[in-house]
């Protein structure tokens, strides 16, 4: 199954190289029916918020709201500081094999309080458990992250489309991954230029990140297990168990961020 995987992801980068050019050949190459469009440019409708301290649903003093055309992750509300909450707006729906791609860059906005890692960093949650399944009181979804960073010092790397596994684990190389982050090959960016990503995953056997339209990580197996999530229903969290779908989340976590031109195409009715 994994070879059948490995030669789908060969036809796919075939056809995202083809895609690189010009918009004529874009077109030519993907009708426009094949991508479907999750953010509307315009209202949340269709998104759903879950942030550490509250029920699912609440998006605390607006979070999340919509601003020249992207979703905005603020903070100005925030008047008793950023205490742990860790948000999420995911997607109403599932998905198990997709490419879904995106569009973010960073704001000046940074709240002191959150952790130091928290700077210039965010990222996109993936194979998530839905946000009703929640605790209001859990910190992080059980999920796998496409990890967003941008320069934090000048002059010192911090690549982006890093994995980061809050309750779960991964094989890159071949074998199980003990790191909760594996870093991946990509250039550094500043923190106010939009950077196109992509991800590609083939429910649990393969997973791609993209960044600007070169592949820069690759890994296998994602399942449950590891630490990091906390105070989650222990019913849910079944270590060894294989990540075959999940929702797709944007993330909050005391960095202001921006997402727009988001679009996935589903991989599971293409291939029906």
């Amino acid at each position: 199954m994994l070879k059948l995987r490995h030669a789908a992801f060969l036809a796919l980068i075939l056809c995202v190289s083809c895609n690189t050019g010009s918009s004529k050949n874009k077109d030519q190459e993907q009708p426009q029916e094949e991508w479907q469009t999750l953010f509307n440019g315009k209202d949340l409708n269709g998104w759903i918020p879950k942030i550490h301290h509250h029920e699912s649903g609440e998006n605390y003093r607006e979070t999340f709201r919509v601003q020249d055309g992207a979703i905005l992750v603020k903070y100005d509300g925030y008047d008793e500081g950023f205490d742990e909450r860790y948000g999420h707006l995911f997607y109403k729906e599932p998905f198990s094999s997709f490419h879904l791609k995106w569009k973010y860059r960073f704001t000046d906005e940074w709240l002191e309080d959150a952790p130091s890692y928290t700077y210039r960093n965010s990222g996109v949650m993936f194979h998530s458990q839905s946000p009703e399944s929640q605790l209001k009181e859990q910190d992080w979804p059980i999920s796998v992250e496409y990890q967003m960073l941008a320069e934090a010092k000048e002059g010192v790397p911090r690549p982006t489309g890093n994995m980061c596994s809050p309750g779960t684990e991964v094989y890159f190389e071949g074998e199980m991954d003990p790191r909760h982050c594996i870093n991946s090959t990509s250039q550094t960016y500043q923190w106010d230029e939009w950077v196109q990503a992509d991800l590609i995953v083939y429910e649990d056997s393969l997973v791609i990140h993209m960044v600007n339209g070169d592949t820069v990580l690759q890994y296998t197996k994602p399942q449950i297990g590891g630490g990091v999530a906390n105070r989650f229903d222990p019913e849910l969290k079944v270590d060894g168990k294989m990540l075959t779908a999940g929702y797709i989340g944007l993330q909050s976590e005391g960095q202001g961020v921006m997402f727009k031109d988001i679009q996935i195409m589903d991989l599971a009715k293409k291939d029906k």
